[in-house]
């Protein structure tokens, strides 16, 4: 096999193009789509690959865990061997390891401080924390855990979830915690009662502003004297995988300043996003 090189007229790397593992992959993330297993000749019409191929990679995938055969359904699902991979993506760290010389940059342009964060239930949970030089400290450390519809991280995520599955988060009023808990059961200096959203209608007003706009923001529902932009970074499938958020002094950073920053973030939120792997915007 010639191995792979440099087109010596173009100047541009050359293709490495490899048919079967195109199609494995293929298959798999067709799988991963489904809502449950599905048979061998839907897999090969929805992807346009002959019969035989599908059943040849079925069969080596089965054979190495990646998917599971149901022999009285005929049908196939993804394997345990495929979620061990997605287990090991998250072991990894990749948002935080990314994400960290991103924000790194976000505060060196913008002068103030960032933070990435990921929406686990109803929080959000914070990965990274970038301080700006003499900024004061903040109470979105590493590992804290903040109300979603408090913070503007949270707000943005929010604002890309389908309807169904906002309302599962949010339930009945019970669900809009007024104080946030850093999951030690304690209130981190600074929080206060949210004067904002209290009911799923608000709520939903709010995220629709959010789209409207393009960023999310809060005004000192986090912290008194304090506001935030946001926008969402996502994954290969439109998915929220993170959000990406700057906060500031609300007395240094008028409202009509707001949008420039948020440009900022989105900017680096569509950074985050290529790398890994994701549509940026």
């Amino acid at each position: 096999m010639v191995p792979p090189r440099d087109d010596a007229q173009s100047g541009t790397p050359a293709r490495n193009d490899v048919p079967a593992a195109r199609q494995t992959l293929s298959i798999l993330t067709h799988l991963a789509a489904q809502r449950g297993p599905v048979p061998a000749a839907t897999i090969a019409q929805a992807l346009g690959l002959p019969r035989s191929t599908v059943y040849k990679l079925l069969g080596v995938l089965t054979e190495l865990g990646f998917v599971l055969h149901f022999p009285e359904a005929r049908r196939y699902g993804i394997g345990l061997a495929a979620f061990e991979l997605s287990s090991g993506f998250w072991r990894q760290e990749p948002l935080a390891r990314l994400g960290r010389p991103i924000l790194a940059s976000l505060v060196d342009k913008i002068g103030q401080s960032a933070h990435l964060a990921v929406l686990h239930g109803r929080d959000v949970i914070y990965l990274v924390d970038e301080r700006a030089p003499r900024r004061p400290a903040l109470v979105t450390d590493v590992g804290v855990r903040l109300p979603s519809h408090l913070t503007a991280s949270g707000r943005a995520l929010l604002a890309t979830l389908p309807a169904s599955q906002l309302r599962a988060l949010f339930p009945d009023a019970a669900a809009f915690v007024q104080r946030a808990s850093d999951g030690e059961g304690d209130t981190p200096p600074g929080v206060h009662p949210s004067r904002a959203v209290s009911s799923y209608r608000q709520l939903q007003r709010l995220l629709a502003e959010v789209r409207a706009q393009g960023y999310a923001a809060e005004d000192g529902d986090v912290t008194e004297g304090f506001a935030s932009v946001a926008v969402a970074v996502r994954d290969h499938s439109g998915w929220p995988a993170a959000g990406i958020a700057v906060t500031f002094a609300r007395a240094s950073v008028p409202p009509d300043r707001w949008p420039e920053l948020a440009a900022a973030v989105e900017h680096s939120a569509a950074e985050l996003s290529r790398r890994i792997s994701g549509k940026a915007g």
